[in-house]
């Protein structure tokens, strides 16, 4: 593998997902990866799983997935509720069949969230309502014993390409699907790019050397908003619109 692309968090954005592709393809990428976290949200989920469904990709699964997957469906928030009611036993048994990580080809390891929790950020740090870069120390206490050349996660939506003092690689491509978003664990915080852009990664291979790259790239955010308004969910609306979340915390 020469080049190779990432993705993540597409949250059932079924546009967004195309017009990234649509890029790869100019890209002559050799391999896609993607980190999980393929349908929740109140948007197009069927039509996102069936396209994913029919790529040669290696996925895995999200926390959302997971939820999906295994919990209750009368427990399940606002965007997994949806999500589970468009699709069928079937759909659903092509998510049970993907791992939590992967390692591939004993140099790129996949995760989500970090190597043993999909649900806790690894580059973030969640402090007075935000999130900032996370400190060295913390990201490596957050890895645990985990170790591998090049480590690729998700789940913040936030792109970054971060060197570790070992001097491992680290990459989050940021969201295909959802610029902006909030949550109350580990409390209530926004995440946000600031912009409508639908973004991935590409790792290329430059004699010898890896180099990674994060793209932005535009589509019919309007339509995708539009149907986030049309769901009832005019945070998601505000979120795909602009990048950023309305300034008004939950009670």
């Amino acid at each position: 593998m020469q080049k190779i692309a990432i993705l993540s968090d597409i949250h059932g954005n079924i546009l967004a997902l195309e017009k990234v592709v649509a890029d790869m393809k100019t890209r002559a990428v050799d391999t896609v990866f993607n980190l999980g976290d393929h349908i929740s949200g109140p948007l197009y989920p069927k039509e996102t799983l069936h396209f994913l469904m029919k790529q040669d990709w290696v996925h895995i699964l999200g926390n959302h997935d997971r939820q999906l997957i295994n919990q209750n469906p009368q427990q399940l928030g606002l965007s997994d509720q949806y999500a589970f009611r468009c699709l069928s036993d079937s759909d659903l048994n092509w998510l049970r069949v993907l791992p939590a990580s992967s390692l591939v080809e004993n140099q790129f390891l996949l995760f989500h969230g970090t190597p043993s929790d999909d649900t806790t950020y690894l580059l973030e740090t969640v402090a007075c309502g935000r999130a900032r870069l996370a400190a060295p120390e913390e990201i490596t206490k957050r890895l645990g014993k985990t170790r591998s050349p090049i480590m690729l996660c998700g789940h913040t939506h936030i792109p970054r390409i971060i060197e570790t003092h070992q001097k491992d690689l680290i990459i989050n491509p940021g969201s295909v699907g959802l610029p902006a978003y909030d949550d109350v664990i580990p409390e209530y915080h926004v995440m946000e790019t600031g912009s409508h852009h639908a973004r991935y990664a590409i790792l290329e291979n430059k004699n010898g050397n890896w180099q990674a790259e994060i793209i932005a790239v535009s589509y019919d955010y309007q339509q995708a908003a539009e149907q986030a308004r049309k769901n009832g969910r005019p945070d998601w609306e505000y979120g795909l619109l602009t990048g950023f979340m309305p300034q008004t915390k939950p009670d």
